[in-house]
């Protein structure tokens, strides 16, 4: 079973309107399993970049549990936290780890959780085919291009290298309530959320896809399975992080190099954040284990790299033993692999 990314966000509307009963009984409820003799209810929302992984998941899951039915939402991975804060879901989708703000809105509610890395994705840079000029780009000129003070000031090729085309840039990436925008920002900019806004963005990613298939002009930064499931409309840019330690030149993202390292800084791990009060309801505990039994088969079916047997192992004595809080909190994580974080953390 292999998801068309292209049709996530039909799926995401059936899904997201499904979870809105879901998140009004929550908070009527306090998160409890519901009283009736329908079938029992797990709520996700957050990231679309998780989305494809957790809709693939929870397909799955349903086939097996036909009495448990599992609601998967798009609020984009802030506005996934905030609801997952306010005890409205379950499970809370993220392609960034939560942040210093999240962290002291759910310790104010009470809501702890338990931090799941799931997969690998890389933050794909993208023109359309007919950009016959770009081929390679460094980290230095996307700066150049996304850095705040570049609102405004660079709006033509020709600025950022010398015999690109003296034609307008028109760039496209996540919105400001994706976990994608927050990491290339801080990846690439220095800092999350520091960008120049005069560029197209959304937290769905189709969006983004559409219009720079459609524009020679244009660029943007997508997650990597957004790419795998639009190869034919879309030309992929290696990038150079100037770091001969990952690998000399331009990489390009892959399975390998999001794995190991090499493609740098645009590969992170994606998360779940689980409810540690709705963890305590039997139809929680039994998706979140057949979540991380199927996270690398599923991953990798809709675009993904899974973690290694190594790291899932590391993932599933953190959810067995319950471990609550963040690996991530207080970190700059930029770089750093999610076995030296979580060896660390587990004192192996």
């Amino acid at each position: 079973m292999r998801l068309d990314i292209r049709h996530i966000a039909a799926l995401a509307v059936v899904v997201a309107l499904a979870g809105c009963s879901k998140s009004a009984q929550d908070a009527r409820t306090g998160g409890a399993a519901p009283a009736s003799s329908g079938p029992t209810l797990v709520s996700l929302d957050g990231s679309s970049t998780v989305f494809p992984i957790s809709e693939a998941v929870a397909e799955e899951f349903q086939k097996v549990e036909k009495a448990i039915r599992v609601t998967v939402g798009i609020s984009g991975t802030g506005g996934g936290f905030q609801k997952f804060c306010r005890a409205e879901t379950d499970i809370s989708d993220a392609s960034r780890p939560i942040s210093a703000t999240e962290v002291a809105a759910c310790e104010k509610a009470g809501v702890q959780y338990i931090e799941l890395p799931i997969a690998y994705d890389g933050i794909a840079i993208v023109v359309n085919p007919k950009a016959a000029w770009l081929d390679t780009i460094t980290t230095a000129e996307l700066k150049t291009l996304f850095a705040p003070e570049a609102q405004g000031k660079i709006t033509k090729w020709s600025q950022v290298r010398k015999g690109w085309p003296d034609r307008e840039v028109h760039l496209f990436g996540a919105g400001v309530d994706s976990g994608t925008f927050d990491y290339f920002t801080e990846a690439i900019n220095g800092k999350a959320k520091a960008s120049r806004g005069d560029f197209t963005s959304s937290e769905d990613d189709n969006v983004l896809v559409q219009g720079i298939s459609n524009d020679e002009l244009a660029l943007g930064f997508i997650p990597f399975a957004y790419y795998e499931g639009n190869k034919a409309r879309l030309k992929l840019v290696p990038v150079d992080d100037g770091k001969k330690e990952n690998g000399d030149g331009a990489i390009t993202p892959g399975a390998d190099t999001i794995r190991n390292g090499t493609y740098e800084p645009l590969s992170r791990p994606v998360f779940l954040y689980v409810s540690n009060k709705a963890n305590e309801r039997p139809e929680v505990k039994k998706f979140v284990a057949y979540y991380l039994a199927n996270a690398d088969k599923l991953a990798r079916e809709v675009g993904y790299v899974g973690l290694g047997d190594k790291i899932y192992g590391m993932v599933n004595d953190r959810y067995a033993n319950k471990m609550l809080g963040s690996a991530f909190t207080g970190a700059n994580t930029i770089g750093v692999t999610l076995d030296q974080l979580l060896a660390k953390e587990s004192g192996k």
